[in-house]
């Protein structure tokens, strides 16, 4: 067969190592995914997750091939439209957040946690860990601080908001017992005839249940009003009316700050390190979402202070 027959168009990337092309032979559709970095979990661990997904009704890419000595393995093309795409001219239509809750609660039904790779080695879905969190945070503290606080303030700062970091992950209600996709957001969602699907799963770890509701409510990529974001979380609620609301709400925004401080500490390492700036012009937003957070919990009081005191433009 003449490889001239086919056709690879390089498509948008994230903000990984990766990179991404739709193959076309025909009329038929594949995504190639090439990592020379990290390429275990971009590969492997990516492919292992879309099997837990799929062997539990949520629909995500197949494995066509893998050539894992070259770096690529081939998936199921699922489709160009994701939800931001049908949101971005209309934020508040809340029928393409319930069709997102509604793909979220039965990713959170997953029980399994093994499964064996294209390697025939078995993969355990990690826990999403003190340890973890606390590291993830730290990214802020790593790559933002340095950049935006003098030196003789920077080391006093980092000390004290690492310390209401640990104490805020230990004011965590809910247990760790649930599948977390954790970059649940509406460009992750594709949709296709009605169908929802879910790509970019490779992170994917057994943590809070909060989590995820987090990411795709208060996502820094799409901006939502404060009444959207309401009717997202009570539809939620709605779906899971077995949960305990102030346990959900309490670790909601404690986890959503937590969850923005370490993008906030990517999106600076992405221009930093990697030159890709672009990711720089949502950082505004994400601080708008901390400062929305941090100012209804009162376990955040200590934390809203000492953001206050030390980025009084983006905490007022």
């Amino acid at each position: 067969m003449s490889l001239k027959k086919y056709r690879l168009k390089k498509i948008k990337g994230d903000a990984s190592f990766r990179q991404f092309y739709r193959k076309s032979f025909y009329k038929k559709n594949s995504i190639i995914v090439y990592a020379d970095k990290e390429k275990e979990q971009n590969l492997l661990v990516y492919d292992c997750i879309n099997k837990i997904l799929n062997r539990n009704n949520v629909k995500a890419p197949k494995l066509i091939n893998e050539n894992y000595e070259l770096n690529y393995i081939e998936i199921e093309d699922l489709g160009e439209k994701t939800i931001f795409n049908f949101l971005k001219n209309n934020s508040k239509d809340l029928k393409y957040f319930k069709q997102a809750i509604d793909l979220l609660s039965k990713i959170q039904k997953i029980k399994d946690r093994k499964i064996k790779n294209f390697k025939g080695k078995t993969y355990n879905v990690p826990e999403y860990n003190k340890k973890t969190l606390f590291e993830e945070a730290e990214l802020f503290c790593k790559w933002y601080v340095p950049s935006n606080l003098k030196k003789n303030k920077k080391d006093l700062f980092n000390k004290k908001i690492k310390g209401e970091i640990k104490k805020l992950i230990s004011k965590l209600k809910l247990k760790n017992n649930t599948f977390v996709h954790r970059d649940f957001h509406v460009s992750n969602i594709i949709l296709n005839k009605d169908k929802t699907s879910i790509i970019d799963s490779q992170d994917a770890l057994i943590g809070n249940q909060a989590y995820d509701l987090a990411s795709i409510i208060d996502d820094v990529r799409f901006k939502t009003s404060i009444k959207t974001k309401n009717k997202i979380f009570d539809y939620f609620l709605k779906k899971n009316k077995k949960i305990n609301f102030l346990n959900l709400k309490n670790d909601f925004e404690i986890l959503s700050v937590l969850r923005n401080l370490k993008i906030i500490g990517i999106f600076t390492r992405l221009a930093v390190r990697d030159k890709k700036y672009n990711y720089l012009t949502m950082i505004p937003y994400t601080w708008k979402l901390i400062e929305l957070r941090v100012k209804q919990n009162i376990n955040l009081k200590k934390l809203n202070e000492l953001l206050s005191d030390y980025f009084p433009k983006q905490i007022k």
